[in-house]
Formats: structure tokens, C-alpha cells, sequence
């Protein structure tokens, strides 16, 4: 008997048992090492929130549309950050497989059954400790914003959120030849920004952070500003802190109304370009190169090269059975959490 994490309704979560499969021709089974918890966009699934919850993707249009929604309670195994090992292999699968690693999307669930032509695409490096196999998606997500971002060598980057993703953008800018400037509320994270690489990292209660990257800057603002909070607030903010006729790049999932925004001043004035940043697709320059896949894939290369630190985000592990009070820890106190990962291990 295997076991997922269930979202029964608005912030309640439960871990239920489910029938555990066997796979079939052309399939593997991945038994779950760990899975990490997406403090954005899995908190709007737990919390409500999600546009998912409220109205209907209509795929062929493109739009959210009113009248019925794409989905409801009880939303079972969501997530997107895991990573297993195969420990059964279906008919006409190389039995070679068994006992390798793999990082994907499957959910908070003890186990999978995934095609296996799609577990050879994602092999975890060889001699690449297991847990950091839980960022290759978020890690693509980060790498998907500085791709969008289009950095040049010299240049500053503002990057504004110090969460998880924030921390994948600033290291990814850091590597793409940028001078990077975290904002963040959190002096933790500030802190963890700055033990990374980060060259300065703002507190936006304590100063006017537009002012003090143009005094960064020669009075020119930021050549790109990465927005990661999902926060309109924020989001105005890194506006004002953009330089004249630059980008701003909207990486967060923002949820609910956007009033902080004052698109009369600095937006206006200063003639901003607000670009959306997100997973399903890849800034059109480059879409004849780069795909999901090779996004995931490069930041894990990185990682197991040494260039890349993602395992010194990770704050707090829960064992798997624990995970309504991660969610819950996550939701009404995360304090210094970054990210939180749920430990399969103990179960075996």
C-alpha cells in the first residue's frame, strides 16, 4: 500500500493510502525519495486561491473563462519537485534501470508509474546526491526567468523575492555575467542571498530600494529587474527600480487584484516592458533551442559541476507522513523556511 498527500479542502491536507501499481510494457516504477513543497504555487492550491479553483482554462483560446472551474476538491498529489529511484521495471524495459535515480514531476505520492523513455531523459547525474533532484523543475522555472531576462555581461539585476526561485534566479544571473541585488523582507534570506553571491541585498522596510539601486547604479536603476514574490507590491516596486525604456521580468504567481500597482508613473513614464515569465513556454528567440527539459537538465548539470548551490536552500525536512504540518508551517509561520522537503525514506 502506497500513500499521497490530499488537499481535502482549503487549507486542510491529509495523507490517504492508494493501491500501490505495477508497471506495465514500456513503463518503470519510481519509488519516492523526496519531494519538495512549492511555496507558491502549491500554497494557492492549499489555501484556495489557485485561478484553477475559481474559473475554467479554456486551452484553445488561452483564456480563464466564468461558469464552471478546471478544477476542485480534493486535489490529490500535487506538486512538482521529486525525485525517486525505480525499483520495478514493466516488460521490454532494460532491467539495467533498476536502482537508478530519477528527478521529475509526479507529486507528493510514495510512488509512480512513469513511461520509460521518460525516466532515461531524466537520470539524475551520476554521483549527484539524490535530494538535489527535487529543484529540477523549480530549477528550470528560475532558469526560464533569466532566459526571459536576456542578461548581458556588466549588467545589474535586481532580483526581487529571496524565496527558493529567487535564490535559483540570483545564482543563474550571477553565472550569466551579472552583478546581481537581492530584495527581500526576510534578513534570513538576505542572508543566504548574500553567502551565495549576491553583491548587496535590500530590506524594502528600510529603505526605498529604487533609490538606493540607482545610488548602486550611478543613478541609472537596474539594467533588468526579476520580480519572484507574487506580489503586486512588489511588483511596482521593482517598475520604479528598472532603468529607463528597460525590462521587468514577472516570474511570481500572482493571485487576487492588482491595486499596488500605479501604471500612471514610473511604468508610464519610463517607458517599462513588463514581460511574463512562465514554465509552459520559452522567450520565442529561443524556442528553436531551448525546451523544458534541457532547462532542467542544464541546472542539474550545473549543480553536479559545482557552479550551481541548491542544496543549502533546504531548511526544513518533514518525514512524508508529517506532511499536513509542513503545509500548515508553510501557510501561517515559515518564518526561516526556504525549502521544506518531505522525506520518503523512513517508510521503507
Amino acid at each position: 500500500m502506497g500513500h499521497l498527500v490530499r488537499f481535502s479542502s482549503p487549507r486542510t491536507a491529509e495523507v490517504v493510502d492508494v493501491e500501490d501499481v505495477e508497471p506495465g510494457p514500456g513503463e518503470v516504477r519510481l519509488r519516492t525519495l523526496h519531494s519538495g513543497i512549492s511555496a507558491g504555487t502549491e500554497l494557492t492550491a492549499y489555501r484556495g486561491t489557485n485561478p484553477y479553483l475559481n474559473r475554467a482554462w479554456d486551452p484553445e483560446n488561452r483564456l480563464f473563462v466564468e461558469g464552471s472551474t478546471s478544477q476542485a476538491y480534493p486535489l490529490d498529489a500535487w506538486g512538482y519537485e521529486e525525485v525517486g529511484r525505480i525499483d520495478a521495471v514493466g516488460e521490454d524495459v532494460s532491467a539495467d534501470l533498476e536502482g537508478r535515480l530519477v528527478w521529475g514531476a509526479w507529486g507528493h505520492r510514495s510512488s509512480t508509474i512513469q513511461p520509460s523513455d521518460w525516466a532515461c531523459d531524466r537520470l539524475m547525474p551520476d554521483g549527484l546526491d539524490a535530494v538535489n533532484g527535487i529543484f529540477g523543475k523549480i530549477g528550470a522555472i528560475g532558469l526560464n526567468a533569466v532566459l526571459d531576462a536576456d542578461i548581458h555581461v556588466g549588467e545589474t539585476v535586481a532580483v526581487f523575492g529571496a524565496g527558493v526561485p529567487g535564490q535559483i534566479v540570483a545564482q543563474l544571473a550571477r553565472l550569466n555575467g551579472g552583478r546581481v541585488v537581492v530584495v527581500d523582507l526576510s534578513e534570513h534570506r538576505r542572508e543566504v542571498a548574500l553567502r551565495l553571491g549576491a553583491a548587496a541585498a535590500l530590506d524594502p522596510q528600510a529603505e526605498d530600494v529604487a533609490l538606493r539601486i540607482r545610488d548602486l547604479t550611478g543613478g541609472r536603476g537596474a539594467d533588468v529587474v526579476i520580480e519572484m514574490t507574487g506580489s503586486h507590491q512588489a511588483l511596482h516596486e521593482a517598475v520604479r527600480s528598472v532603468a529607463y525604456s528597460s525590462r521587468v521580468v514577472a516570474s511570481g504567481f500572482f493571485q487576487g487584484g492588482a491595486t499596488p500597482l500605479r501604471l500612471g508613473e514610473e511604468f508610464h513614464h519610463n517607458r517599462v516592458s513588463i514581460v511574463g515569465s512562465q514554465i509552459s513556454g520559452v522567450a520565442p528567440s529561443l524556442q528553436h533551442r531551448w525546451d523544458e527539459l534541457r532547462k532542467s537538465t542544464t541546472v542539474l548539470d550545473l549543480v553536479n559541476e559545482g557552479r550551481l548551490d541548491l542544496a543549502s536552500l533546504i531548511t526544513h525536512t518533514f518525514p512524508a507522513a508529517q506532511a499536513p504540518a509542513a503545509f500548515e508551517m508553510l501557510d501561517s509561520s515559515p518564518g526561516e523556511a526556504l525549502q521544506v522537503v518531505l522525506d520518503y525514506r523512513e517508510e521503507r
